[in-house]
């Protein structure tokens, strides 16, 4: 008996390390008025086909997971990678994060934008947010937070 008890446990460990591996975005609902007409791209919804969600650091990934699976719907990107021409003409940063494959201009619909800033504060993978007076979207990147910092950089009415 004392061989079953400690295969039961060790199976029941192994099933709950594993449970924890799967990002709760894989629940996240991408259905709804507020997704009708919009094409997924690399598994992100995006706004228009100028937005590029294939180039996206793993870190932006698994931060853009920790949104959908905190508030249960898909991000959609109005922006994600840029090359130098497009971040000039969106009137980007020089150094924009969004040319290292590292930022993300996002929203979820039916969720308030006050949340997601909220949200963003109170999430460490969160290096800086912006916040645009007017849009619906947020500005997130992955950028190491200065020594000291316990919320990230913010920037543009945050």
């Amino acid at each position: 008996m004392p061989h079953f008890i400690r295969s039961v446990l060790a199976i029941g460990a192994v099933v709950t390390t594993l449970a924890a591996c799967v990002p709760m975005a894989m629940f996240a609902n991408g259905s709804g008025a507020g997704y009708s007409g919009l094409r997924a791209d690399w598994g992100t919804y995006v706004s228009s086909r100028e937005v590029n969600a294939f180039c996206l650091s793993p870190q932006l990934r698994f931060l853009i997971w920790e949104f959908e699976g905190h508030f249960g719907k898909k991000v959609v990107m109005q922006s994600g990678y840029r090359d130098n021409y497009h971040n000039n003409a969106a009137g980007g940063a020089d150094n924009s994060y969004h040319t290292k494959c590292m930022a993300a201009d996002f929203y979820i619909p039916g969720v308030d934008k006050s949340r997601l800033i909220e949200f963003a504060m109170r999430t460490s993978a969160v290096g800086g947010l912006g916040c645009y007076p007017g849009r619906n979207f947020i500005h997130v990147d992955v950028r190491d937070r200065p020594r000291g910092y316990n919320r990230p950089v913010t920037f543009s009415g945050c």
